[in-house]
């Protein structure tokens, strides 16, 4: 049975929808005020909640408001009852994040059409949400094993040998072997950092709330330096500075250094990683009204359009051909992070030839 919380200061009208909904086969939960309903919202976590908009002490506006700061009630559907009907009225509760209004006076099935709709809603996008958990987990189960085994099973290997075959080792030997191990190891460090990662995009990603607010986030960044910086660390990591190409201008885009740079930091490696030596890795970006455009360009492996499309996490495409390390989490966590931030993201690739990442971040 479904609960549903009423916020109602004036006695006949609560009671009457109590009444409305215990016919209906709804558990109703009732609060005389705004911050008795407030109170019995968090303790009930109800389906859905109606509230009056003018009400004492606390009027329906900061209800909503206190509502949505709270992890556990911000997504609960919302329904405002209110004798107003002027549009700002409307624009100021639908900014808060109300679902839906009904005027003063309403019809029994107006108010059972609005919560049946609302609910109707909310299911859905439980279902996908649910939808997304078990994928992730299937793919988690699947991949992520192997890629934490292969680098744990190489510090456990080689730190066992140094540990019994100490004696009859040479340094050089020790040191090469210890390299190996710190490199194993930076490797799982990664891949914990980017599981976490992910893991996070995709619940900000379906809780509506969390996205307006990050959105909302005035942080901001600069471009250039960030591109600079990154590409030029990776291409001289793998010894290619000479088949980098940076056209850039400099301009700041609304999103934080830190998830900026991650989504460079995996991109350009791929582009990287995924071409051979001597061939170009391009980076081109260019401002446009309230946006910048950035490109990565690079002439290598490239993907198929099945493969474009079936970008998620824990995928990476024809490892039994390639055996590269990394879980294919790198593009997913680029891509996320970018529709996040209200940016878009997208591929153009012809296999064995070139790919070209087109990214749209907002000013």
């Amino acid at each position: 049975m479904k609960k549903i919380l009423v916020i109602e200061d004036e006695p006949n009208i609560r009671n009457n929808i109590r009444e409305i909904l215990e016919l209906s086969d709804f558990h109703a939960i009732v609060a005389e005020n705004g911050l008795q309903g407030l109170e019995l919202a968090k303790d009930n976590k109800p389906d859905l909640i109606i509230c009056d908009l003018m009400m004492p002490e606390l009027d329906g506006y900061g209800v909503l408001d206190q509502l949505r700061q709270d992890s556990s009630t911000m997504t609960i559907p919302f329904i405002f009852l209110t004798a107003k009907s002027q549009p700002s009225d409307l624009r100021k509760g639908m900014e808060l994040g109300a679902d839906d209004y009904l005027t003063k006076p309403f019809r029994a099935n107006e108010l059972l059409q609005s919560i049946a709709t609302r609910l109707n809603k909310q299911e859905v996008v439980n279902q996908k949400n649910q939808e997304k958990l078990d994928e992730l987990s299937i793919c988690i189960s699947h991949a992520l094993p192997h890629e934490i085994n292969t680098p744990l099973n190489h510090i456990l290997g080689l730190s066992s040998l140094l540990i019994l075959e100490n004696d009859s080792i040479d340094n050089e030997e020790s040191l090469e072997m210890l390299e190996l191990i710190h490199k194993s190891a930076l490797r799982l460090h990664k891949l914990t950092i980017n599981f976490l990662m992910y893991a996070d995009l995709e619940i900000s990603m379906s809780n509506p709330q969390k996205v307006t607010d990050i959105r909302n986030n005035q942080v901001k960044s600069f471009v250039k330096s960030a591109v600079e910086k990154i590409a030029l660390k990776i291409a001289k990591d793998v010894d290619r500075e000479a088949d980098l190409e940076i056209e850039i201008s400099d301009t700041v885009v609304k999103i934080s250094e830190v998830k900026l740079s991650k989504i460079l930091e995996e991109l350009i490696d791929n582009a990287f990683k995924f071409s051979l030596p001597n061939t170009t890795v391009k980076i081109i970006g260019y401002p446009s009204d309230d946006d910048f455009h950035l490109y990565i360009i690079d002439y290598g492996r490239g993907l198929t359009q099945e493969q474009i499309s079936n970008i998620g996490g824990y995928v990476q495409f024809e490892r039994k051909i390639y055996e590269q390390q990394g879980s294919g989490l790198g593009l997913s966590i680029a891509k996320r992070t970018v529709e996040l931030y209200g940016g878009q993201f997208s591929i153009e690739s012809i296999p064995g030839k070139q790919t070209i990442i087109r990214i749209l971040l907002p000013r």
